[in-house]
């Protein structure tokens, strides 16, 4: 019998679990029904994808709207219309908003706010702190969260949680792989005054320093053994993280962002000032080549962008009122693919980062891979074309790029959301958002949360 498709990619190289295949994929019902030949199939709808590879769709594990409520801020129209514009299917979103994501309601809240404005896929982050600790273990099983996200040092935002006695808490609170923000506070509080000072950007990376990183990173992973809590890195920037994080394994993932792949100091603070200020900060081409040696031996599991889409007028303020984070979510797939051109990786290893990988560390269901029953989430990208990024091109709110100019060469040329051509030859093709929630294999089923739908912690518990 001649199966019926919704949709058929037809001739395109399929990057498949086992590797790169000229074959085609089938569609039925927003899900993966068919890999192989199937030129003789019936479809509602064909794509000649010749010449062209075809990746899960890009999962970025890490993104900062903003939301809610201001308008000159990122929301998730904005955010998640970017996010499809560069290939991206699905983001999780960070605790660190107005209101802080720390209780059910906040939570709940950003669930009903994303439905009907979303145009990709989401979730979103809890963050922890003290004044949740306690009911984590209830909070981290809410349906669409992502996980837990602790901040060990201030960065944007007021979520903190800086002594080892609240993090050992909330680690002893929950079994789901914990995030972390590995800055260690009271280094970052004794060294401030080197940006106070010389109200230099150029300093960012000698105020939050190597050591400063690594020194969290060392007290993570001992709570982490002390309470049996699995554990991901994020953004983790320097030589010395990933030296150590390499011995620790057995208990910890590890995330870098294309930023900290591509930029470096005091180039990248010289070419574009403030606009390259970040938490943690961009570091100098020795901490960049050792990052590449950590993608390249295995240690680094996941990119995120770590999308922090501030406007213009808000990095124009001198440093250090400048505020850190740059937006990411639309350039990572070109970057990373203009990286893949020039021989830093291959296109599969890009895949494990930002498919395979995601899925692995955060146990989501049906996405992540090209296979059959998952999602029809799809990257198609075009290896060969070369392109300019320039802010132009940009769809989130700020209107910004860091790599406005850059010159690349790999661009996703389509982008398609459970069956749905959602992008195509820059275009949206959508004519709705149609986003929906992620789901995860530690939350199919919601935790029914006595007592905890309002309670706020004091803001003392929680802020620095």
């Amino acid at each position: 019998m001649t199966q019926n498709f919704d949709l058929v990619l037809s001739g395109g190289t399929v990057c498949l679990p086992a590797g790169e295949t000229k074959t085609d994929i089938g569609v039925v019902g927003g899900r993966i029904a068919a890999i192989g030949t199937l030129g003789a199939a019936k479809s509602a709808q064909t794509i000649d994808c010749t010449g062209l590879h075809i990746m899960p769709g890009v999962i970025d594990s890490h993104v900062h709207f903003r939301e809610p409520g201001l308008t000159h801020k990122e929301d998730i129209s904005t955010g998640t219309l970017a996010a499809i514009a560069g290939g991206v299917t699905t983001i999780f979103e960070m605790p660190n908003t107005e209101p802080l994501t720390i209780t059910a309601e906040t939570h709940r809240d950003k669930m009903q706010r994303a439905q009907g404005r979303a145009w990709c896929d989401y979730a979103f982050y809890m963050g922890g702190c003290d004044g949740n600790a306690h009911y984590l273990h209830e909070l981290e099983r809410l349906a669409g969260c992502s996980g837990v996200k602790v901040f060990m040092g201030s960065s944007t935002g007021a979520l903190l949680a800086a002594e080892d006695e609240t993090i050992l808490k909330i680690m002893q609170s929950g079994s789901r792989r914990l995030c972390l923000h590995a800055e260690d506070e009271a280094r970052l509080v004794a060294r401030k005054s080197i940006a106070t000072d010389s109200q230099d950007v150029k300093t960012h990376p000698e105020w939050r320093d190597a050591e400063c990183a690594l020194l969290a990173v060392k007290r993570a992973v001992a709570l982490g053994r002390k309470s049996g809590r699995r554990l991901h890195f994020l953004h983790v920037t320097s030589a010395d993280e990933m030296a150590f994080l390499a011995a620790h394994k057995d208990i910890a993932t590890v995330e870098t962002t294309p930023q900290h792949l591509t930029l470096f100091a005091p180039d990248c603070y010289e070419r574009i000032g403030t606009r390259a200020q970040m938490n943690p900060p961009i570091r100098t081409r020795e901490h960049r080549d050792a990052l590449w040696a950590a993608i390249n031996s295995g240690v680094v599991d996941t990119l995120g962008s770590d999308h922090a889409p501030h406007t213009l007028d808000e990095k124009a303020k001198t440093y250090p009122a400048s505020p850190s984070g740059m937006p990411g979510v639309q350039t990572m797939l070109p970057v990373m693919l203009n990286h893949v051109h020039e021989g830093r990786l291959s296109l599969m290893r890009l895949v494990d980062l930002l498919a395979h990988g995601p899925q692995r560390v955060y146990g989501i269901c049906g996405k992540g891979r090209i296979a059959a029953g998952y999602d029809a989430d799809f990257a198609v990208v075009d290896l060969k074309a070369a392109r300019k990024i320039t802010n132009r091109w940009i769809k989130s709110k700020c209107g910004w790029t860091p790599y406005d100019g850059m010159q690349v060469t790999g661009w996703c040329v389509g982008t398609v959301l459970r069956g749905q051509v959602a992008m195509w030859d820059d275009e949206i093709t959508l004519k709705r958002p149609l986003g929906t929630p992620a789901r995860f294999e530690e939350t199919l089923i919601e935790s029914t949360i006595t007592g905890a739908e309002n309670v706020t912690p004091p803001a003392h518990t929680c802020c620095g």
